[in-house]
């Protein structure tokens, strides 16, 4: 199942929305400002950001380049009620992978999310990486992105899949800092080394189950995906 954030500080059409797309077969987690939105995908992860411009606290524009420089391959939209051609031009600039005008017909919405969600997700990691892998008492199939325990799925995002085939494929050795970065994240930075801590915390939420796998930290060093067999 997609998760999908909503970042809507309109009441009514957010409590809408957020039930309408929950019908539609989506995990939806409405937010009703940005500093809420940060907090929630620091904390889980989701597959992608749908944005009003408008916000209490900061615009949507602003809070788009802090997901993009926090949460690197986190795509987001913008659906919001300002059209002019300014403003869809900076969205877009700004990284958006699609912008909506309100209002916008609930079908409508869903289809396009469906389509950018297929579109985004054919293809994350090269031939070398893709296939079937067995993680412990995990089952991972890069061609779904899907992580499977005890017959329950956790849909990945891109950039989790990413980093978890990276570990996997070097499983019980150091990983260090800078192969990840320049291998994932094309860039060894400050703002990349925070997005790669929180896609860890959140791989390693998603792989608790086992007791005998843990992504270890080696301070200032790297991580290690530590399997007993």
């Amino acid at each position: 199942m997609y998760k999908l954030i909503l970042v809507e500080d309109d009441a009514s059409l957010g409590y809408l929305l957020s039930e309408y797309l929950g019908m539609k077969g989506f995990e939806t987690i409405w937010a009703k400002n940005g500093k809420e939105a940060l907090s929630l995908i620091e904390a889980n992860s989701y597959h992608l950001v749908i944005l009003d411009i408008m916000l209490p606290d900061m615009d949507g524009f602003e809070l788009s380049k802090k997901i993009t420089s926090l949460f690197e391959g986190l795509p987001f939209i913008f659906l919001t009620a300002r059209s002019m051609k300014i403003d869809v031009l900076k969205g877009f600039s700004l990284g958006a992978v699609d912008y909506l005008k309100k209002p916008i017909d609930e079908e409508e919405l869903v289809v396009r999310i469906n389509t950018l969600l297929n579109r985004l997700n054919t293809k994350f990691i090269d031939e070398s990486m893709s296939g079937n892998y067995e993680i412990g008492r995990y089952g991972l199939n890069t061609g779904t992105m899907e992580l499977v325990y005890d017959g329950k799925t956790v849909k990945l995002t891109g950039k989790e899949l990413n980093l978890l085939v990276f570990l996997v494929k070097n499983k019980n050795k150091l990983c260090r800092h800078k192969e990840i970065l320049t291998t994932l994240w094309d860039k060894n930075d400050y703002f990349n080394k925070k997005s790669m801590n929180v896609f860890i915390s959140h791989l390693r939420k998603h792989l608790r189950q086992d007791p005998n796998i843990k992504i270890l930290n080696f301070h200032r060093r790297g991580f290690m995906l530590q399997i007993r067999e």
